[in-house]
């Protein structure tokens, strides 16, 4: 008797030729149901209807079809056990071999703009999850085939094994179709979570998109997941050797800080190890580049290169100049990609939505992990600045407001405790991840050196005491920001008074441990 297959797709990429594979080439007869049933019929192969082969028709509305025990008992019998076998034939139910099954798109359907909760509720599919359960777990007798993606290997399995599947390919199916069902359920539960303001519990799902040479260090082992099609796993690299832990890591640090950055301005940023050390605006991109790598040419080298703008031929030119690991844009023309070229082993990728980044964030402890919404607190003049307050009796110019608002835009990506000085759209001195503000207000000034005469400083925290506004005065700044709320603000603000010099509270910390 030839073997039973039962296909039952939402999406039907590559069904047609699957099934005309299986009913021409290897003896499957074919049980469908619903818009798949209709499909292999229009294209003139055999199948019989589900409803047919049970005797129960689709009711509800096509939401109940495949539930039934002649399909989920020819599914979980086990073709080693008699009683199974003899519950089979006193029931008059054939084994199934074969399940190919894709769910209904719910993921799809709650990312369009305007999807409601019925719309939701209705893309929840039932039978599908419990076939493929079902399914995997008897893959000793059944294959499982749950993505379009699988159709191409399944049929080579059978053409170099006498038309059966072996126990390992079986087995992997039935990984992937239980990895499948879980990231279906988490997406239905974060969505209904947030939906009814729910949040007892959150699951992370991801599909590995390369398994990586090593993590931080060569002894450490490291693999990339994606959560969803988006971000990097849609990057375009364009040259360069394969992605490695650290760049994945520095890169997401460049795209973020970035992102603060609207294209109508050209910004440059170099980073090193997440924190940058050289963001500058310029009039054009290459005149931004040449700024932020000017700004500390020494930690440049062989750092990682974020754009807001297309890479150009000019800009290309002067990336080729020095040792760089990587380089991000939101495109890149042809003359400035055969430039860049000539540096083959630097890693060029082209991400066009710079801007998009993930809503929440997770960092993980021992027995759990932590999940925060992401420090998108808006930094623009219309949001941002505009509610900034001024607490000296010195105002700031337009000038050192423009450049106020700048650095604290760069101080919110750098690693705490974080000071900035920057002038006429650029950084000048970056102090990071010391264990007291003095340390890096410091680290920054000693870097600016003269250049600090007339520039802004911005701090991620607030000022303690005063003695970072003296130390900074007598270094020449003119102007500070700072969220405020130490108890001895009235400190510092009397320092500023005193010295004839402006800062203003932003009533937002931007701490990144």
């Amino acid at each position: 008797m030839p073997r039973l297959a039962l296909l039952s797709t939402s999406d039907k990429t590559g069904l047609l030729e699957l099934a005309r594979a299986l009913v021409e080439q290897y003896d499957f007869e074919l049980i469908s149901s619903g818009g798949t049933a209709k499909a292999l019929i229009a294209a003139g192969l055999p199948v019989t209807k589900v409803s047919d082969y049970t005797g129960s028709p689709e009711i509800l509305g096509g939401r109940v079809k495949t539930l039934h025990p002649k399909i989920h008992g020819g599914i979980l019998a086990r073709r080693d056990q008699p009683q199974d076998l003899a519950d089979l034939q006193a029931n008059n139910i054939r084994p199934i071999d074969l399940v190919v099954v894709n769910l209904y798109p719910f993921e799809q359907t709650v990312a369009a703009p305007g999807a409601s909760l019925t719309d939701a509720i209705e893309q929840i599919d039932i039978g599908g999850p419990t076939l493929i359960r079902a399914s995997a777990k008897n893959h000793a007798h059944v294959t499982i085939l749950c993505d379009a993606t699988q159709y191409e290997s399944y049929l080579t399995e059978l053409s170099t094994n006498a038309g059966q599947t072996s126990p390992e390919f079986r087995a992997a199916c039935a990984y992937r179709a239980f990895s499948r069902t879980l990231a279906y359920d988490r997406a239905i539960s974060a969505y209904l979570g947030e939906a009814f303001e729910l949040q007892d519990s959150f699951a992370l799902v991801g599909q590995v998109a390369q398994t990586l040479r090593y993590g931080e260090n060569p002894h450490q082992s490291a693999t990339w997941y994606q959560t969803e099609a988006a971000g990097w796993s849609t990057a375009d690299l364009l040259q360069g050797k394969e992605l490695s832990y650290n760049n994945l890591v520095d890169l997401e640090a460049a795209r973020r800080l970035i992102a603060e950055f609207a294209q109508d301005t050209p910004t440059a940023a170099i980073l090193k190890h997440t924190n940058p050390c050289g963001v500058a605006q310029g009039s054009s991109l290459v005149d931004a580049y040449r700024k932020a790598f000017a700004a500390d040419a020494t930690s440049a080298f062989g750092g990682i290169v974020a754009l807001n703008r297309p890479i150009d031929a000019s800009v290309a030119e002067a990336l080729t100049e020095t040792f760089l690991e990587c380089i991000v844009a939101p495109g890149c023309e042809p003359e400035a990609q055969a430039i860049l070229a000539k540096k083959s082993k630097v890693r060029v990728l082209i991400l066009p939505e710079l801007q998009q980044g993930p809503a929440q964030t997770v960092k993980v402890i021992a027995g759990g992990f932590l999940l925060q919404a992401s420090d998108e607190q808006s930094t623009d003049l219309q949001a941002g600045v505009a509610n900034w307050r001024v607490v000296t009796q010195q105002a700031p110019t337009s000038a050192q407001l423009s450049d106020l608002e700048f650095a604290w835009k760069v101080c919110k990506h750098v690693k705490s405790n974080a000071i900035v000085v920057a002038r006429d759209g650029v950084t000048l001195g970056v102090g990071a991840g010391q264990m007291n503000r003095v340390g890096s207000a410091k680290i920054a000034l000693e870097q600016a050196g003269e250049r600090a005469q007339g520039a802004v400083l911005a701090s991620d925290g607030f000022f303690p005491f005063d003695d970072t506004v003296r130390n900074a005065t007598a270094a020449g700044i003119s102007a500070f920001v700072q969220p405020g709320g130490s108890l001895r603000d009235g400190d510092s603000i009397k320092a500023a008074d005193e010295l004839g010099v402006t800062m203003l509270l932003t009533d937002v910390r931007h701490f990144l441990h």
